[in-house]
């Protein structure tokens, strides 16, 4: 079979309809994870806070573990469960972006807790803020750009706070950072749904 040519016009509307493909299946299949990691990043660091502050017991941190276990864990049964779809290229590089920013954390979350002291909770949410920002621009979803644009700008609020009550700025920028965009995700798909 030879294949033909596209013209200007024909490029476009190819490009644009894969987008906007990829922007629906993305409405419908990342609201989730936006929710599974934003809720247990928020109840995880609130958790921890109370337990370490009120006990003054250092070892409570060993929780923060529970992100990547819960998150993790959660994200791979939510898409075992999904219907098989072909995947795009922008869904590849989705799952690519967040694959990077992910690993990026967690291993930067093992040195600063094993190996260096580091400003980890400034570090987090500038990774996630980008991660974030990167997936709402590559859907062109401007709520989701916006939402992780500021989570990674409020990531400097964590350096003028000192010592473990920095929890208390990193906890509530999960909230606009993950948890808003993922409803926002989640109500879009419903509405596209019912059209």
């Amino acid at each position: 079979m030879e294949e033909r040519k596209l013209n200007e016009k024909e490029s476009l509307e190819l490009i644009a309809q894969m987008i906007q493909n990829t922007k629906n299946r993305m409405e419908t299949n990342c609201g989730m994870p936006f929710l599974l990691w934003g809720y247990t990043t928020v109840f995880t660091s609130l958790l921890v806070w109370l337990l370490v502050t009120y006990t003054q017991n250092n070892n409570w941190q060993y929780l923060w573990f529970m992100l990547p276990i819960i998150g993790g864990t959660g994200t791979y049964l939510s898409a075992r469960n999904q219907q098989p779809t072909v995947k795009s290229h922008l869904d590849k590089v989705i799952s690519y972006i967040w694959l990077v920013f992910g690993t990026a954390g967690f291993l930067i979350s093992l040195l600063a807790m094993f190996f260096w002291k580091l400003p980890i909770l400034f570090i987090i949410l500038l990774l996630m803020g980008m991660g974030t920002t990167l997936t709402g621009l590559v859907i062109n979803y401007k709520t989701v750009t916006i939402c992780g644009t500021l989570g990674a700008l409020s990531s400097i609020g964590c350096l003028f706070y000192e010592g473990f009550n920095q929890v208390l700025i990193f906890a509530p920028v999960f909230i606009f950072m993950m948890i808003i965009p993922g409803h926002v995700l989640n109500h879009a798909a419903r509405k596209q749904k019912k059209l």
